[in-house]
C-alpha cells in the first residue's frame, strides 16, 4: 500500500485502530462514526470476515455504503442484512455471556485508570456541571467485553487525573478494583488511541501507558496534552500513517461529506517528514 501525503487526524486514528481488528473476534461498536468507520475499513481492507454487532443490538450487518452521515445508527443502511436485529440488551446479553471479545467507544474523558466519563462535566449534583448525552451502551461495552477500545481526542481537558463522573468503568480504582465491584473477571480496558498516540495499560498498577506516537508529533507534545503523566513503555513506538488505499474509502465510501473526519488539524508530507499542513481540509 502506498503511503498517504495529505491526511486529517481523524482519518489518520480511524485507520490505526482499524489495522488493530481481527479475523477470529466479535465486535461491539458504540454509536456511529469513527468507532463504527474502523470497523468498516477493517472489513473492506484487511479483515473480510470479521462480525460486529451495533451499539443498538444489530448482529453482524452487511452496511449499505456510501453512508449517509445521520444513518449509521438504528437505520436500514446501517443494519442491512443482519443475522438479528436485536435491541441494546440483546447485545449486552451476549456480552454478558462473554461472546463478545472487544469493545470500540468514544469516550469524552478518560482518567489514568481507563474511566469513561460520558455523562457530565463539572459537579453532577444539583445540575450545576454540563451535561451530555451519557453512555447509552457504552457502560455494558466497558463492563463486560473482553477487552475496551477507547478513541478519543489527544486533549488535555479529555485526559484528566480523575473522571468527572464515571460513565463506564476501566479499571476504577486501580488492580482488583473491577473484580471487587463485580465486574466479570478478564474483562479490561485495552487500548486509547487518539490522532496523535497509542496508549496501553501497564499490567501491575493497571494505570495508562505511551506506547507510540503518531510520525507528526514527538512524546513531549503529547505529554503535554495530558493533565497527568501516564507510564511509559520501555520503547516509544512510531505509528504508521495511512495509506492512500485507506483514505479513498474512507473518503467515498464512509465519510463521503468529511462530517467526521473533517474536524481537527490536517497532516501533509513535506521534505520527507510528516508535519501539520499549511492548508487545512481535503485537497
Amino acid at each position: 500500500m502506498t503511503p498517504a501525503t495529505h491526511f486529517a487526524e481523524r482519518e489518520h486514528l480511524i485507520c490505526t485502530v482499524a489495522r488493530m481488528i481481527e479475523e477470529d473476534k466479535s465486535y461491539w461498536v458504540g454509536g456511529g462514526g469513527e468507532p463504527l468507520y474502523t470497523i468498516l475499513l477493517a472489513q473492506r481492507l484487511y479483515t473480510p470476515g470479521v462480525q460486529y454487532l451495533t451499539e443498538d443490538g444489530v448482529v453482524s450487518p452487511k452496511a449499505l455504503l456510501p453512508f449517509d452521515p445521520l444513518m449509521t445508527m438504528v437505520a436500514s443502511g446501517a443494519g442491512y442484512r443482519a443475522l438479528q436485529w436485536g435491541t441494546m440488551n440483546t447485545a449486552g446479553n451476549f456480552a454478558q455471556l462473554g461472546y463478545v471479545d472487544v469493545g470500540i467507544l468514544n469516550t469524552l474523558q478518560v482518567d489514568r485508570f481507563g474511566n469513561v466519563n460520558s455523562t457530565v462535566l463539572g459537579p453532577y449534583e444539583g445540575g450545576r456541571g454540563r451535561r451530555f448525552g451519557g453512555p447509552g451502551g457504552a457502560d455494558t461495552i466497558a463492563a463486560q467485553c473482553w477487552r475496551t477500545i477507547l478513541m478519543t481526542d489527544q486533549q488535555k481537558r479529555k485526559f484528566v487525573e480523575r473522571v468527572d463522573f464515571i460513565s463506564s468503568p476501566g479499571f476504577l480504582e486501580g488492580p482488583g478494583a473491577r473484580e471487587q465491584a463485580g465486574l466479570p473477571a478478564g474483562t479490561r480496558p485495552w487500548r486509547v488511541v487518539t490522532p496523535w498516540a497509542l496508549f496501553g495499560y501497564e499490567e501491575q498498577s493497571c494505570e495508562l501507558m505511551l506506547m507510540a506516537v503518531s510520525p507528526f508529533v514527538t512524546v513531549d507534545m503529547v505529554l503535554a496534552e495530558m493533565s497527568f503523566t501516564p507510564k511509559m513503555a520501555p520503547k516509544i513506538a512510531t505509528l504508521d500513517p495511512p495509506t492512500e488505499e485507506e483514505l479513498t474509502v474512507i473518503r467515498s465510501s464512509l465519510d463521503v461529506e468529511g462530517q467526521t473526519t473533517g474536524r481537527g488539524q490536517w497532516i501533509e508530507l513535506r521534505e520527507g517528514k510528516y508535519v501539520f499542513a499549511e492548508t487545512q481540509g481535503r485537497e
